[in-house]
């Protein structure tokens, strides 16, 4: 089978944040595209990991340092030379950055100065992608999805560090790398409202799930009515990895954002979500299953989508599932690592093995066989 046109077999990938949810499936996928990886994350930021749990280090050259610090992330990137870097290292967590607002800036804002800082000084032949979130649009709760040109920002530390990243992001691009002296080539990438297997981060509404259902307790739900867009995992990373593969073979999309998403009209409630996720679990009633709580600690938007029409006209990227898909697979990654103890390297690769199996069935153009 070949995927993403075989651009990443023997190839050397740098990924920061490897050891978050989003890096780990990421990682796992590289080294299974042929990929030569290394790993740059400060910790393994929860207990369990899925990078613990499918013992990635084992799979990659795994470093453990901050990005918060230039000179150690610069002389990694100027001794390795990667081919490709994603850029995935952040606080992810909204709730922590009312805590430790400093910090979120710092790693989010910062930590995005120093990897293309690094890839300035380097100035190697080399296709970077930065990630950033949804969150970085500045959300005035309108019904129709967020554009790539729209405003940055937002009311909360979170969105702001978000935000503030991207602009960091057009201003290196414009000051350093929008010239014929620069061999690194540029993109950044935005999505939101990812669900998966092996997200055990606080204060996000599917991990309280699967914690709560396993010990036999109710989840609280602070929010039942917010809508989201909701997406697994797999598909914005098929959308980095397309968009990777596709600049590095056209030029044109230097210095592009791009948004990844489902459609726009796909939208679903978190107690829609919820009701669905706990079939998996062999709930008879739901209302077993959760409870709604007027206890609202931090500010959350009721209303973010992305319009990703960009991506469907200048990559041709289209997501792989349907809704039902991303309930199933979601839940079931859970249910079969809590109560049947199931390999989570396998299980998985087997989602990965899955997910491209549809993409072969739909024939998109980074799935050809």
């Amino acid at each position: 089978m070949k995927f993403f046109n075989n651009i990443f077999e023997g190839k050397k990938v740098l990924v920061t944040g490897h050891t978050g949810f989003k890096g780990s499936w990421l990682t796992l996928w590289l080294t299974q595209l042929g990929a030569k990886v290394t790993g740059y994350s400060k910790d393994v930021p929860s207990s369990p990991s899925l990078f613990e749990e499918a013992k990635l280090a084992s799979l990659i050259d795994d470093y453990r340092e901050d990005v918060r610090d230039l000179q150690q992330l610069t002389d990694l990137v100027c001794s390795l030379k990667p081919d490709f870097v994603f850029h995935l290292a952040a606080q992810p967590i909204v709730s922590y950055s009312y805590t430790n607002p400093t910090e979120t800036f710092e790693s989010n804002v910062m930590g995005t100065v120093n990897i293309l800082e690094a890839l300035r000084v380097s100035n190697h032949e080399c296709t970077a992608i930065v990630i950033t979130s949804d969150k970085c649009y500045d959300n005035v709760e309108w019904v129709w999805g967020y554009k790539e040109t729209d405003a940055m920002g937002g009311k909360d530390i979170y969105s702001g560090s978000k935000g503030a990243a991207e602009l960091v992001f057009k201003s290196y691009f414009h000051s350093f790398f929008n010239n014929e002296k620069s061999n690194v080539r540029l993109a950044s990438a935005r999505a939101g409202n990812v669900i998966g297997g092996g997200d055990w981060a606080l204060d996000r509404i599917v991990p309280d799930c699967m914690r709560a259902w396993d010990k036999g307790n109710k989840v609280e739900i602070r929010c039942p009515d917010a809508t989201r867009p909701w997406q697994h995992v797999l598909e914005p990373l098929s959308g980095y990895l397309h968009l990777a593969w596709r600049l590095h073979e056209d030029k044109s999309l230097h210095g592009e954002s791009f948004n990844f998403g489902p459609d726009s009209k796909v939208n679903h409630t978190v107690l829609m979500l919820l009701k669905d996720l706990s079939k998996y679990w062999n709930f008879s009633d739901s209302s077993k299953a959760f409870e709604v709580t007027d206890h609202k600690p931090f500010h959350e938007a009721g209303l973010l989508k992305l319009n990703c029409d960009k991506a469907l006209f200048f990559l041709k990227w289209i997501p792989v599932l349907d809704y039902e898909d991303v309930a199933e697979f979601t839940s079931t990654w859970y249910y079969k690592f809590y109560k049947e103890s199931t390999d989570v390297s396998k299980l998985t690769a087997a989602q990965i093995q899955a997910y491209q199996e549809k993409a072969i069935s739909k024939r998109l153009p980074w799935a050809i066989v």
